[in-house]
């Protein structure tokens, strides 16, 4: 054998080796998120969390998200048709995973936000229509948010105030010894019913959430 068929051949085998091990890797990760997911349920959701839709659903989807993340961002109009279409059987519950830089300033302005009546979501849209401006990786200004949450109704400077509250910050810590509990290194992590999404994508979501409605309402 020439030494050129050689090396192609061992550049060949490394990669089969490396393509194997990779397709392992996945599959004991999803395994394991799935086996954290059913010896932690109590991690899941927290009374304080967050809660879109009907309260009182059956099937409820846990996301844990960043406000910095733009697949969360792109996810989250997709999340809210599924709730808003579900006739009152689908709720979403938020959990934050403030993986990026400047995240969990983010955070504090959104939860400050939840403190005045009717004041989160519009801030938290509109936190997430702003993303490009003040969540740059490289760059993160959170403090940007301020101004484009002005228009939502929001009393600024009492959500100032209110974003250094001792609360948010446990509630936050809370959250991210959740998400190590759980074994989530990505956002956004989904669970439907207490399980997880393992095979991510849109259409994905949709079916699990369509067959957990099917099972808990019997259609």
């Amino acid at each position: 054998m020439s030494r050129r068929l050689m090396v192609v051949s061992a550049v060949v085998l490394a990669l089969a080796v490396f393509l194997i091990g990779a397709i392992v890797y996945d599959r004991q990760g999803k395994q394991e998120l799935a086996q954290s997911a059913q010896d932690n349920r109590a991690a899941l959701i927290r009374p304080y969390s967050p809660v879109y839709g009907n309260p009182n659903a059956k099937v409820i989807i846990v996301e844990f998200f960043d406000p910095a993340c733009e697949a969360c961002s792109a996810f989250y109009p997709f999340v809210k048709g599924i709730v808003n279409a579900s006739f009152g059987r689908v709720n979403l519950v938020l959990r934050y995973a403030a993986f990026h830089k400047g995240s969990d300033e983010a955070v504090k302005i959104a939860e400050a936000a939840r403190m005045q009546t009717d004041a989160y979501w519009p801030v938290l849209e509109a936190m997430l229509k702003s993303q490009p401006q003040w969540a740059s990786h490289d760059h993160p200004q959170p403090e940007l948010i301020w101004q484009f949450v002005a228009d939502t109704g929001v009393d600024i400077a009492r959500a100032k105030g209110d974003a250094n509250d001792p609360v948010i910050k446990q509630r936050l810590e809370q959250d991210m010894a959740d998400v190590v509990t759980l074994k989530i290194a990505k956002t956004p992590s989904f669970f439907v019913n207490g399980k997880p999404l393992i095979d991510f994508g849109p259409d994905q979501l949709k079916k699990m959430v369509e067959a957990a409605v099917g099972t808990a309402y019997g259609q």
